[in-house]
């Protein structure tokens, strides 16, 4: 169990002690109708765009399940973020969880070690759809192998290919405002010293009006594996070939974690050197995702990165604040014009069912609905016209029970192509075969043909869509990536012993070397520390379980 972890239910203890202390009383199973009441841990979204009235507890998608599935949907607890995790945190620490939530890989194996979810292979079988059991399927890894304990099912992943790269969201409007010569060829693709010019004159000229502008923020974690976060160093590091967090094949052929290597010390370099330059965030290590994002609202800065549906739950917020904001979508080459990508586990969050609940097929059944029938309904906006409406609004996905997605392997860029095809004019938008997909072909032919009376909704989708999915296309058609393939996606007795305390571990000393506590040198400590604490015993079972 990491050191955040152990943190987390310490602060927690004493609200542990009473629940601990008191008998526990059992719950009421059905409602005075005699509907089953399903208790939720609902994770939340900071700006979910939910129409006045419906709450994450009580609108159009909950009272569609309660309906079709005849039950009571009641949300346990509601959190966002850190906040969710902690509540995730105290179900586990106190054994009382809610009937269905969501974990992180890590909580779900804590889950199943400690016998508090239900086996669902069963419910599987009996009652997943064809379409869902396709939506897994069409990976080449099976999302599904992550939750699969001697050939058993114990919870139902999100499926998630996320398309690559990395980008950089800048505001484009205060580029065109400031008459500055950037991307002159306009094909998205910068090199660092583009991105550095340009983060130091939004500097100095502070187009947001603000007084204290900062150049480009990044989280205190700086790294993920993956391409689907906000403010890290992913596509910074990409340009050295860095892949941090991720299991790769070092230049001799061994297996390492990709935060050890002397690319990644050289992207740190980077880093270090801007914040002594004051190029990043002279506060880094200390601001929250909210901090972060908040520079972005109160136009203190115009340059994050993140990922292409960042417009989406993100930058929509900056929409608000600023009604004539326009974010373009960029993303960073290597000297060579290549765009270094590692491949991803399909996986993210993971749906779990108590183990003692009475009606574990309720989970599946939600996925079905949700991920299943609403998507392939042809005539939504008959059918089910409430939920006709939230796609049109843009309502953010958590308003659903689950906030997950289950997506094929293709299905974002697919989707994308036939959006593009109807917005000029190929086919018509009712040729859509998805009933979201013909709402935001809509959407964002409003934002194309009206921009300044669009709604934030319509702003959003256009620029995740036709300036992210798009980017996302245009390097793929033009054989910008060079793809680097992790050996390894699992886990392993000492990943689960160790790994948590190394990533504590990393983001403190990257923080100690960033902010010059540590020179770049103290990276050769940081390495040999991480093997000594765990890490040399984490590739020793890699390396097992890889020539197996």
């Amino acid at each position: 169990m990491n050191i955040k972890k152990v943190f987390m239910y310490c602060i927690l203890f004493i609200s542990l002690l009473s629940l601990l202390g008191c008998a526990k009383e059992s719950k009421q199973e059905h409602n005075e109708d005699g509907q089953l009441i399903v208790r939720l841990g609902k994770q939340t979204a900071t700006n979910p765009k939910l129409p006045e009235g419906d709450t994450f507890e009580d609108n159009a998608y909950t009272r569609l399940a309660e309906e079709v599935l005849d039950i009571e949907l009641v949300n346990e607890f509601e959190a966002n973020g850190e906040d969710y995790d902690r509540q995730v945190a105290l179900a586990i620490s106190s054994g009382e969880l809610p009937d269905i939530m969501q974990v992180s890989q890590e909580e779900f194996e804590e889950l199943y070690e400690n016998d508090l979810i239900a086996d669902l292979t069963d419910v599987f079988e009996e009652h997943a759809s064809d379409y869902i059991r396709a939506l897994y399927d069409s990976y080449e890894i099976n999302p599904l192998e992550d939750t699969t304990f001697d050939g058993r099912i114990y919870g139902l992943p999100a499926a998630v290919n996320v398309t690559p790269p990395h980008m950089i969201w800048i505001r484009q409007d205060w580029i065109e405002e400031l008459q500055l010569d950037f991307d002159a060829d306009g094909d998205k693709l910068i090199k660092l010293d583009e991105l550095e010019s340009l983060a130091l004159t939004f500097i100095e000229e502070d187009p947001g009006n603000t007084g204290n502008p900062v150049g480009i923020p990044l989280a205190h974690w700086l790294n993920e594996p993956g391409y689907g976060g906000a403010f890290t160093m992913t596509t910074i590091g990409s340009v050295f070939g860095s892949f941090p967090r991720n299991w790769i094949e070092d230049a001799d052929g061994h297996i390492t974690n990709g935060s050890l290597t002397p690319e990644t010390k050289e992207a740190l370099a980077l880093i270090k050197d801007w914040f002594d330059r004051g190029i990043l965030d002279p506060q880094f290590g200390t601001r929250s995702w909210d901090d972060i994002m908040a520079l972005a609202v109160n136009g203190q800065t115009g340059i994050v990165t993140g990922a292409w549906h960042m417009p989406d739950w993100g930058l929509s917020n900056v929409k608000e604040m600023h009604p004539g904001v326009v974010f373009e979508a960029y993303t960073l080459v290597d000297d060579q014009n290549k765009v270094n990508i590692a491949s991803q586990n399909p996986g993210g969050s993971i749906a779990v069912v108590r183990k003692d609940f009475s009606n574990p097929e309720v989970l599946m059944k939600l996925i079905n609905l949700f991920y299943d029938t609403l998507k392939n309904e042809p005539n939504l906006e008959k059918v089910y016209p409430d939920i006709y409406q939230y796609q049109v609004l843009d309502v953010d996905g958590a308003a659903r029970p689950l906030n997950m997605e289950i997506l094929g392997a293709t299905s974002e860029l697919d989707h994308y192509a036939e959006i593009r095809e109807a917005i000029n004019g190929e086919i018509e938008v009712s040729d859509i075969p998805d009933a979201r997909n013909q709402s935001i072909a809509i959407s964002i032919m409003e934002y194309r043909d009206n921009p300044e009376n669009a709604s934030t909704a319509a702003w959003a989708l256009y620029h995740s869509r036709m300036k992210g999915l798009e980017l996302g296309q245009y390097l793929i058609d033009h054989d910008h990536f060079e793809w680097v393939n992790p050996v390894f996606f699992g886990s392993t007795p000492a990943i689960e012993q160790y790994y948590g305390n190394l990533l504590s571990m990393e983001e403190e000393e990257f923080i100690k070397i960033v902010t010059g506590v540590e020179s770049i040198d103290y990276f050769d400590t940081f390495v040999e520390m991480w093997h000594n604490q765990g890490g040399a015993e984490i590739l020793a079972e890699i390396e097992a379980e890889v020539a197996e």
